[in-house]
C-alpha cells in the first residue's frame, strides 16, 4: 500500500508540475527562513547558559528611588561581595569584578592591546571558564597574578604550554606573573575578555572601591542549591543601605545571571523586556512565514481538487475508505515538506555566512540530536498542517455526486480559501509597515541632534605618562594641522557613567531625592564637543575660581526649581560651588531614556579620555600624525582611538539588525504569498476557461476579461489591507513606546504599504489574467 501511495504521489507531482514547483519553492523558502531564525533564537537563548552552576549563579542588582523615578543598576559597592559571603549563610561564594576594558600588555619588546577585568579570587569557582593550566582556587590569590586566555597566550608566548611563572608587564608599569591559562571565552558569553587580574590590585589603584557610598564594580554570588531565593532577597534588601552613610537607600536583589542578557531592561523598578523582545518577534515572524507557505499548499491543493474529482470518486466507489484517502493526501504533503526541507538545508548552507554577517553571530549548521529533532518536528508539523485541510476536504467528497458531475463548490470552501489569502496578505502588510517604521526610527535616532556634535570626534584613553602630564600632550595636539580642538573628559557620553544624590541647594525640600549624572571636564571640552550654553559661560582659564564652579544642564535647573541660577551657590559633597552656566540638554545615554539632570565640574586630573575634533578632509593624515605623537609621548603604548559617532550608532546595533532582517523576511513573506496567488490565478483561469471563451464570443473585451479575473483577488487584498493597517499601527506604536524620543509614524507609511502590496498582488495575477484574456476562444470551446 505504501509503495502504491508513493507511486501515486510521484505521478501527481509529474502531472501537476507547476503546482509542485510553486509548493516546493514556497515551503522550502519558508522552512529555510524558519531554520535560520531557529538557529539565531537557539543561540540567543544559550547565551551565558554554559556555566555549570547556572541555576545557582546570580547577579546582585539594586533599585534606588529618586524623586524622578526608580533607577535600577548592576553597579554595586566594592565591599559588598566579601560582606555577603561572610554574613549571609545561603551564599556559598561571592566575587567582585571590574568592568571590561582594553589595556596594554608587554612581553619583552612585544606590546599589544587586550581586554581584561579585575576579579576577586573565587572568580573561576563561580564562572565555568575552564583552566588549561593552573589551580582555580589559587590563580587569583596573589595581587601580582594574571590569568590569560589561550589565544592571548599564543600572542604573547607563541604557545600555551609551560607559560606558568612567566612575566607580563601591565600598562608599562607593574610586572604580573602568569598563574593560569583558561580556554577562550565561548562566543555565547555576554562578557568577552582576554585576561583576569586580582581585584585587590584594582582596590589599591582605586581606593574609592572600598567605600560603601560609592558604586561601580559588579557583584556575583553562588547560592546554596536548597536556598529559597525569595528569602535571600528579603535578607539582603537593606544590606548595603545599613552600611552607607549618605545617599538614597539602595534595595538589593538577586537576578539569575544568565537571564540578564535577554531580560536586561528595567523601567520604574520593574523588569521591562530587553533582547527577549526580538527573540519573540522573530519567533512570530518564523511562524507566520511557515503558515503563509502552508496556506499556499492548502489553497493550491484544494483549488486543483476539480482535476482530481473522478480519481477520488472511483477510489471511493470501489471501496477506498476515508482514512486511506486522508493518509494518501497527508503523505503527499509530508513528503513535499521533507523534499522542501532538503532544499531548505541547501539554501541555509548557502545563506549562513551572509546571515552571520547580518546578525553578528557565529552560527553553524551542525545537526546535533536536539537540532535534528527540532528540524524533523517542525517539518513534520509543517507537512501535517499544510496537508490537513486538503486531506480532509478531498476525502470528504460524495462519490455519487462526483461521478455524476453534480459536485459544486460550497460557500464554506470558497470563504475558507479566500480567508487564507486575506490572512497571508494581512501578514505581509503588517511586516511591510513594521519594516518601514523600524527603518525610520533607526534613521531618526542616528540623525537626531544630540545636543553636541558627535561627527569627526575621536576619543582615546589616557594611559601611561598621559595620566601624569596630559596638558603638554594636549597643547601639541591642539597645534597639529587638521586638529580643530582637543581636550579631555571624564565620561563617554554613551551611557550612565557616574551619579550622585549629594547635591544641596537653597529651597530644596528635605524629602527630595534627585539623582544627578555628573561629568569631570577639562578646559575646552565643551567647545570641542560643540555643546551650547543657554545661560552663563563655559569653563575658562581666564577665571581662577572655576575649580570650585559648576555647570548644570537645563533638566537639572528645572528639577531643582532654581530661577536665575547664574551666580547662585549650591553644595556638592560639603563643598560650596558657584553656578557659572546652564548648558543646553544633551543626550548622554540611549534615546530610550529621557534626559536626566546633570552637572559638570572642572577636574582635568580626574578625566580619563582625550577627545579631539578633526578635519574630515584630512582625517588619514591627522590620525597618522596623532599616532606618531602618541607613541613619542607614550613609549610602549599604541594609540587605540574610537570615533564617537560610530560608537553612538553601535548603541542601536540590535535595532539595525532587526530592521535589516525584517526587510528580508517581509520580502520573502510577500514572495511566498504571491507564489500562492500566482498558482490560484492560474487555476481560476483554467476553471473558467469555457466561461471566458463564451464571454469573448459574445463580445467581451480583453480588458473586461482581465477585470473579471483580477476583481476577486483585488477585493481579497483590499480586505487584507483594511484588516492589517490598524493592527500594524497598534504594534508599531507599542514598539516605539520603548523610546523616549521617537518618530510620529506618517500616514503614508501605512497607505504606501497597502498600495505596494496591492500592486505586487495585481502584477502577480495580471500575468494569468492577460494570458486568459488573449487566449483564442475556439481552443476553449472546441470540445463543445
Amino acid at each position: 500500500m505504501l509503495r502504491h501511495n508513493l507511486l501515486l504521489i510521484y505521478r501527481n507531482f509529474k502531472r501537476f508540475k507547476s503546482t509542485f514547483f510553486i509548493n516546493l519553492i514556497g515551503l522550502s523558502t519558508g522552512l529555510a527562513c524558519a531554520l535560520l531564525i531557529f538557529l539565531w533564537i537557539r543561540d540567543e537563548l544559550r547565551v551565558d547558559k554554559f556555566h555549570k552552576r547556572d541555576s545557582q549563579l546570580y547577579l546582585v542588582m539594586y533599585h534606588q528611588a529618586f524623586s524622578e523615578g526608580v533607577i535600577t543598576s548592576d553597579k554595586t559597592p566594592g565591599p559588598l561581595s566579601k560582606a555577603l559571603a561572610a554574613e549571609i549563610p545561603e551564599i556559598q561564594h561571592a566575587v567582585t569584578t571590574s568592568w571590561i576594558e582594553p589595556y596594554t600588555l608587554s612581553v619583552e619588546d612585544e606590546n599589544l592591546k587586550a581586554r581584561g577585568i579585575y576579579a576577586s579570587e573565587d572568580y573561576f569557582n563561580i564562572f565555568s571558564y575552564d583552566l588549561i593550566q593552573g589551580d582555580r582556587n589559587q590563580v587569583l590569590k596573589d595581587l601580582s597574578s594574571i590569568v590569560i586566555s589561550e589565544s592571548l597566550s599564543r600572542k604573547l608566548f607563541s604557545t600555551t604550554e609551560d607559560v606558568i611563572g612567566k612575566m607580563v608587564k601591565f600598562e608599562q608599569e607593574a610586572l604580573y606573573q602568569v598563574t593560569g591559562v583558561f580556554e577562550d571565552v565561548p562566543s555565547n558569553s555576554s562578557r568577552q575578555f582576554d585576561f583576569v587580574l586580582s581585584f585587590e590590585a584594582f582596590e589599591k589603584r582605586n581606593p574609592w572601591t572600598l567605600d560603601w557610598n560609592a558604586s561601580g564594580p559588579y557583584t556575583y554570588v553562588i547560592i546554596n542549591e536548597t536556598a529559597d531565593i525569595r528569602l535571600v532577597n528579603e535578607k539582603i534588601l537593606d544590606f548595603a543601605t545599613k552600611r552607607r552613610e549618605e545617599g538614597a537607600a539602595i534595595d538589593l536583589f538577586l537576578k539569575p545571571y544568565s537571564e540578564n542578557y535577554l531580560y536586561g531592561h528595567y523601567a520604574g523598578g520593574r523588569q521591562a523586556g530587553g533582547r527577549i523582545e526580538y527573540v519573540r518577534l522573530f519567533s512570530v515572524i518564523a511562524i507566520f512565514i511557515l503558515v503563509i507557505a502552508c496556506i499556499n499548499f492548502m489553497n493550491l491543493s484544494t483549488a486543483k481538487a476539480t482535476r482530481k474529482l473522478k480519481e477520488i470518486g472511483i477510489k471511493k466507489a470501489i471501496g477506498a475508505g476515508r482514512k486511506a484517502l486522508i493518509s494518501q493526501y497527508l503523505g503527499e504533503s509530508i513528503l513535499m515538506a521533507f523534499l522542501s526541507l532538503i532544499t531548505a538545508i541547501l539554501l541555509v548552507a548557502l545563506l549562513l555566512h551572509p546571515f552571520n554577517e547580518l546578525t553578528g553571530k557565529q552560527l553553524v549548521l551542525h545537526f546535533d540530536a536536539s537540532l535534528a529533532a527540532s528540524v524533523f518536528g517542525i517539518t513534520l508539523i509543517t507537512g501535517m498542517v499544510a496537508g490537513s485541510y486538503p486531506a480532509l476536504y478531498l476525502s470528504g467528497f460524495d462519490p455519487v455526486k462526483v461521478l455524476k458531475g453534480k459536485l459544486t463548490t460550497s460557500t464554506g470552501e470558497v470563504w475558507a480559501r479566500k480567508g487564507m489569502v486575506v490572512f497571508q496578505f494581512s501578514i505581509s502588510v503588517i511586516l511591510i509597515v513594521s519594516v518601514m517604521v523600524v527603518f525610520k526610527q533607526i534613521e531618526f535616532v542616528q540623525n537626531i541632534h544630540l545636543g553636541y556634535e558627535k561627527d569627526n570626534v575621536i576619543y582615546f584613553k589616557k594611559e601611561g605618562s598621559l595620566t601624569e602630564k596630559p596638558e603638554t600632550f594636549l597643547s601639541e595636539v591642539r597645534s597639529m594641522p587638521g586638529i580643530i580642538s582637543a581636550s579631555s573628559m571624564g565620561h563617554n557620553l554613551l551611557e550612565h557613567t557616574m551619579g550622585t544624590g549629594g547635591l544641596e541647594w537653597e529651597g530644596k525640600h528635605p524629602d527630595d531625592k534627585i539623582h544627578f549624572e555628573y561629568m569631570f571636564a577639562d578646559y575646552e571640552m565643551m567647545e570641542t564637543l560643540g555643546m551650547e550654553m543657554l545661560e552663563g559661560r563655559m569653563f575658562s582659564r581666564a577665571f581662577t575660581s572655576d575649580s570650585t564652579a559648576i555647570i548644570l544642564n537645563k533638566a537639572a535647573v528645572e528639577f531643582m526649581g532654581i530661577g536665575d541660577p547664574i551666580g547662585k551657590r549650591i553644595r556638592l559633597g560639603g563643598d560650596e560651588r558657584e553656578i557659572i552656566g546652564v548648558v543646553k540638554n544633551f543626550h548622554f545615554a540611549s534615546l530610550r531614556e529621557d534626559i536626566k539632570p546633570l552637572f559638570l565640574t572642572l577636574a582635568p586630573n580626574l578625566t580619563w579620555h582625550i577627545v579631539a575634533r578633526i578635519d574630515r578632509e584630512r582625517q588619514k593624515e591627522v590620525l597618522n600624525r596623532l599616532e606618531a605623537l602618541y607613541v613619542a609621548y607614550n613609549p610602549g603604548f599604541a594609540l587605540d582611538y574610537r570615533f564617537l559617532d560610530e560608537d553612538y550608532q553601535a548603541l542601536y546595533t540590535a535595532e539595525q539588525r532587526v530592521s535589516t532582517l525584517s526587510r528580508y523576511f517581509a520580502g520573502l513573506a510577500i514572495l511566498i504569498s504571491c507564489l500562492g496567488l500566482f498558482g490560484l490565478a492560474a487555476f481560476t483561469a483554467e476553471r473558467r476557461r469555457k466561461e471566458i471563451g463564451i464571454r469573448k464570443v459574445m463580445g467581451a473585451s480583453e480588458w473586461k476579461i482581465m477585470e473579471l479575473l483580477s476583481g476577486d483577488f483585488a477585493k481579497m487584498v483590499l480586505l487584507a489591507i483594511a484588516i492589517a493597517l490598524p493592527i500594524s499601527f497598534y504594534m508599531t506604536q507599542n514598539w516605539l513606546d520603548n523610546f523616549a524620543y521617537k518618530i510620529d509614524p506618517e500616514w503614508w507609511y501605512f497607505i504606501g504599504a497597502g498600495l505596494l502590496t496591492m500592486l505586487v498582488a495585481l502584477a502577480t495575477v495580471s500575468f494569468q489574467s492577460i494570458r486568459a484574456a488573449l487566449a483564442n476562444p475556439v481552443e476553449s470551446l472546441r470540445s463543445e
